[in-house]
């Protein structure tokens, strides 16, 4: 048998010491190193996941977004394993060096192609993070009023008062003026009521105060205030300032201003409306005052 191996081996001019040295040499190395990449797979893979529940008990005991805390998981997980896939790649003997170089541009050419959705991916994790609104809150952005449906990585979900669904570039969100009207527990509601000139401006002013009063939607504290801001062309305006709870402002606002209607209407005040004088002159073309 050995003989037969011998004279095969000689046929291809290689000697049984010469394949055994070449075992020795690169077989068996190769081999192990095939070994230890999988196991520093496998292994890698094992820490990666144990890192990631960590992560995820801290981010959940912060009170972080839950989509914020799936994405940064995500993005995280992405990272390290790249990082022991490069690890088994080393042990294999290859160049990680080079490889390394092949993803940066990569990389690069994928952003540089995807610039606009990486500025909504950013403005999604600046939203994400300091949170300017939540889901359900009525706010003011980009052009655009409604109450946030969701907030995404790379749009938000918003719906319109008369029920129409808008879906918004978060780049264009971060990038302007945020108004969050739901922010706060309370909210000043600003309304103007005119009367006649030849009204009673005292008696005006009490049955006012009088019906912020009586409205139990109106908070006693800060005080509500009612106060003469104008003489106008064909009125004296009031400045009616309340404060109610977020969640009555419109219902407030509306039962309001139609209930002093109804109240000065009862109390004999008018409230005037814009008119115009004409004022006939002997020999001369009509001169007409107009009272805005």
């Amino acid at each position: 048998m050995l003989e037969n191996t011998t004279e095969e081996a000689a046929k291809y001019g290689i000697t049984i010491e010469e394949a055994s040295k070449y075992v020795d040499q690169y077989l068996i190395p190769f081999g192990i190193n095939i070994a230890m990449a999988i196991v520093i797979l496998i292994v890698g893979k094992i820490v990666v996941k144990i890192l990631l529940s960590i992560f995820g008990k801290v981010m959940a005991k912060s009170k972080y977004d839950e989509m914020l805390v799936d994405f940064l998981k995500s993005i995280i997980g992405a990272i390290l394993m790249l990082f022991v896939v490069i690890a088994a790649i080393d042990q294999l003997g290859v160049n990680t060096t080079s490889f390394a170089a092949i993803l940066a541009a990569a990389g690069l050419a994928i952003g540089l192609s995807l610039q606009g959705s990486l500025a909504n991916f950013a403005a999604g994790v600046m939203l994400l993070v300091f949170r300017p609104f939540k889901a359900g809150d009525y706010v003011d952005a980009a052009n655009t009023s409604g109450t946030i449906k969701s907030v995404g990585i790379f749009t938000s979900m918003m719906v319109t008062p008369d029920n129409k669904e808008i879906i918004i570039p978060n780049g264009s969100i971060y990038s302007g003026n945020i108004t969050n009207y739901s922010a706060k527990e309370t909210r000043r509601v600003d309304m103007v009521f005119g009367i006649g000139y030849d009204d009673d401006l005292r008696k005006a002013k009490s049955v006012l105060l009088e019906m912020l009063a009586a409205d139990p939607r109106v908070l006693a504290d800060p005080t509500p205030q009612v106060a003469v801001s104008e003489l106008g062309d064909s009125s004296v305006n009031f400045v009616v300032r309340p404060w109610t709870a977020s969640s009555d402002y419109w219902g407030f606002k509306f039962d309001f201003i139609e209930a002093v209607k109804l109240r000065f209407d009862e109390e004999g005040i008018s409230i005037p409306y814009p008119q115009m004088d004409v004022h006939m002159h002997k020999n001369e073309e009509p001169i007409a005052k107009e009272h805005l």
